[in-house]
């Protein structure tokens, strides 16, 4: 679905769903207690970026708008519209995207170090300094550290959000500093509704969607835009003909695996693959079918074989084939 662009954060006014997030975070800064770094927990695209966005707004000095839920701002206010335009002075976002706008594989310890002298300015032009980390679990060990010695020392006026989708990968010390704001998935049908409204999709399409992000409308949405309807219905049609591989038909899906969007549809056809592998020995355990430790090992084959195609560079038609390798094994158990 090319057509299909997915806003990034900082672009979105409204969020569905983390109104009791939203209401902790207000009620502490409407009473002067605001922490000094807020954890915000959760899996991917459940809206924690686009929260920490919409805290800003307000903390920046944005004019309020209750039409947008209980942290919106109006759009078109000034610190609105430098924050969009990431242009804000008393703004200031780690990420993975680099300064080409390139996906980076982590958020290296330079960046990292920005933040303390960040935070050692007095606000240009708003009420508080404000940080955001999307996310903490891309911070390598030494931007972490560096992360560290700036929650030991709290800025004054200064506000840090970090996003986690795994907080667990955190350093403990970080954890304790912070003041954890939990997001939990919009549901099933609820976000099944988020992907209809947003993506040129069916009723029948959008529930899978929804299904395949675990109802997180954000990931639902990416997924909408990457083309996981595509490498889902590719999965499925790869199992139904096991213990026959059709090598056709996996040629044709290995070209996709090409050129810049080529490591985004692999991982996705591994992801799908995977998905229906456990749910496919979930429902022989249940039955009492055959044999479930070929299918266990291949599911493990699908979750590892990524990896090292990522670490080692490995060609990712070989590592299809070696996949479908395990998986007729399996069937043949």
């Amino acid at each position: 679905m090319a057509d299909l662009e997915v806003p990034h954060p900082r672009d979105v006014h409204l969020l569905q769903g983390q109104e009791a997030a939203e209401e902790a975070f207000e009620a502490a800064r409407a009473r002067g207690r605001l922490h000094h770094a807020w954890l915000l927990t959760g899996p991917e695209g459940v809206g924690k970026a686009t929260f920490a966005y919409r805290a800003a707004r307000r903390l920046l000095g944005a004019a309020p708008d209750r039409h947008n839920g209980i942290l919106g701002a109006d759009v078109e206010h000034p610190v609105s519209r430098q924050v969009s335009a990431r242009s804000h002075p008393d703004l200031m976002v780690l990420e993975r995207e680099g300064p080409d706008g390139k996906p980076r594989k982590v958020i290296p310890v330079d960046d990292a170090r920005k933040l303390a002298e960040f935070f050692s300015k007095s606000p240009a032009s708003a009420p508080h300094r404000v940080a955001i980390i999307d996310a903490a679990d891309d911070l390598n060990v030494n931007a972490a550290n560096a992360i560290l010695k700036t929650l030991e020392e709290p800025p004054p006026r200064g506000v840090l959000l970090m996003v986690s989708h795994s907080p667990g990968r955190l350093l403990p010390t970080i954890r304790s500093r912070c003041r954890r704001l939990a997001f939990k998935p919009l549901g099933i049908e609820a976000t099944a509704d988020f992907v209809s409204a947003r993506a040129d999709v069916n009723a029948e399409e959008a529930l899978r969607l929804a299904t395949m992000a675990d109802g997180a409308p954000g990931q639902a949405l990416s997924l909408a835009a990457s083309g996981a309807l595509a490498m889902d219905d590719a999965a499925r049609d790869l199992l139904s003909e096991l213990p026959r591989i059709d090598e056709t038909r996996a040629l044709s899906i290995a070209e996709k695996f090409r050129g810049g969007e080529g490591p985004t549809q692999f991982n996705l056809l591994f992801d799908r693959l995977a998905d229906r592998v456990h749910r496919l020995a979930t429902d022989r355990a249940g039955q009492g079918i055959g044999r479930l430790d070929p299918w266990a090992e291949a599911w493990e084959t699908l979750q590892r074989l990524p990896r090292e195609v990522e670490g080692l560079n490995l060609d990712r038609a070989d590592a299809l084939f070696t996949a479908l390798t395990e998986l007729r094994r399996a069937a043949q158990a």
